[in-house]
C-alpha cells in the first residue's frame, strides 16, 4: 500500500498520537510545576475518536503509530487503544512512549494487546539528580520498573535521555554501559525549546557534536551503523548486545527524511513540531464526518509539511512539550 508523499517527496507513514497531556513529573525541560494539562475532557480526543484517527491513517498507508503524552499511561484505557491499532493489517509497528513510572501496572497487558516498542524516557541515574529533573521522588520505582522491563526481553526497548550540560552530561558512559547486557538502544536526544521557558536559556544545551565527541573519546571502538531517519549518528561496540544513538532534535539535521505527523490530545493534526498551529480534526469527528473527508484533511496537513523546522519555527510560542504530543 503506498502512503503519503508531501511536496518535498518525503513519504510519510508515521503518526504520533498523544492520548493526554497530563503528566505524573514535571520535567524542568518539558512543563512547570503549576502544569495541570487540558482538563476540559469536551475536548479530548475520546477512545472512538482515537480508533478512527487509525483506521483512517491505516488506510492511507501508514505503518507506525505512537502513543505519547504527557504520560500516556495516566490515559484509562491505553492497553486497549494497542490492540485496536494492532487490528489494522497496514500498521506494521505500534509503539509507547513513557516515563516509567506506572509501567509495572500496565505491562503485562499492553504486552497482552500486542505493543511492540516501548521508549523509556530516563534523563539520569542519580536518584538527587532525578528529583531535581522531574520534582518528584520516584527514581527508585522507575529505575526497578526499567530494570524489570529489560529482563522481560518482550518488546523492543530504547532509553531517550535529553542531554543537559552540567546537570547529566557526565554520565553518558554510565547509559551506555546498559547496551552491553541488554539489546536495547539508548539515545542521547538533544533540549528543545519547548520548556516554558525555564532552561532553555539557561546554557544548559548540549549539542550533539559534543555528545559525539564524548562519547568517541570514551568508546574509541565506535562502529557507525545504519539507524532511523531521526538517529542522525547510530553506533554499536564490540561485545555490546544494544547500540547507541544520538538525535539532534534541535539541529535536526534529518528535517529532510522526517516521515511523521502528531495528533495533539485535543485532536490537531501537527506536520512539524516547529509549527505554531494544526488543522482540527474534531470538527469532522464530531459530526460524523466520513473517512473520505477525514483522509482529505490528512492529505492536506501532509502537503503543508515544511521542508525544515528552522522554517517553521517563526514567531513559535514556547509551549510544554506535553501540549505538542512528544
Amino acid at each position: 500500500m503506498s502512503c503519503l508523499v508531501d511536496t518535498f517527496h518525503r513519504h510519510v507513514d508515521y503518526v504520533r498520537i498523544a492520548v493526554t497531556s497530563r503528566c505524573n513529573l514535571r520535567c524542568s525541560y518539558c512543563m512547570r510545576e503549576e502544569h495541570e494539562g487540558r482538563a476540559d475532557t469536551v475536548s479530548l480526543l475520546d477512545k472512538n475518536e482515537i480508533n478512527t484517527i487509525i483506521a483512517v491513517l491505516a488506510e492511507l498507508g501508514f505503518s507506525k503509530v505512537r502513543f505519547t503524552g504527557g504520560e500516556p499511561l495516566l490515559r484509562e484505557g491505553i492497553a486497549g487503544l494497542v490492540r485496536e491499532a494492532k487490528q489494522h493489517p497496514s500498521i506494521k509497528t505500534v509503539g509507547l512512549t513513557t516515563n516509567g513510572v506506572l509501567l509495572d501496572r500496565f505491562l503485562p497487558s499492553l504486552i497482552d494487546a500486542g505493543l511492540d516498542t516501548i521508549n523509556f524516557s530516563i534523563d539520569t541515574l542519580d536518584r538527587g539528580r532525578y528529583y531535581a529533573i522531574t520534582r518528584r521522588d520516584v527514581y527508585r520505582q522507575v529505575r526497578n520498573n526499567l530494570d524489570n522491563l529489560l529482563k522481560t526481553a518482550l518488546i523492543a526497548v530504547k532509553l531517550n535521555v535529553v542531554m543537559m550540560r552540567d546537570i547529566n552530561s557526565d554520565e553518558i558512559c554510565r547509559f551506555v554501559d546498559f547496551t552491553k547486557d541488554y539489546d536495547v538502544t539508548v539515545r542521547f536526544i538533544e533540549l528543545q525549546p519547548f520548556d516554558d521557558n525555564q532552561i532553555w536559556r539557561t546554557g544548559r544545551f548540549f549539542g550533539a557534536d559534543k555528545i559525539r565527541e564524548l562519547l568517541q573519546h570514551h568508546y574509541p571502538g565506535l562502529q557507525a551503523i545504519r539507524g532511523s531517519a531521526t538517529q542522525y549518528f547510530s553506533y554499536s561496540l564490540p561485545g555490546h548486545k544494544g547500540s547507541i544513538a544520538i538525535i539532534p532534535a534541535f539541529t535536526r539535521n534529518f528535517c529532510n527524511e522526517c516521515n511523521k505527523i502528531r495528533i495533539t490530545s485535543d485532536g490537531k493534526i501537527i506536520s512539524c513540531l516547529y509549527e505554531n498551529e494544526g488543522l482540527n480534526l474534531l470538527p469532522l469527528l464530531r459530526s460524523n464526518a466520513g473517512h473520505q473527508a477525514l483522509g482529505d484533511l490528512f492529505r492536506k496537513a501532509v502537503s503543508q509539511k515544511p521542508e525544515d523546522g528552522k522554517h517553521a519555527a517563526g514567531g513559535l510560542q514556547r509551549t510544554s512539550m506535553s501540549e505538542i504530543g512528544g
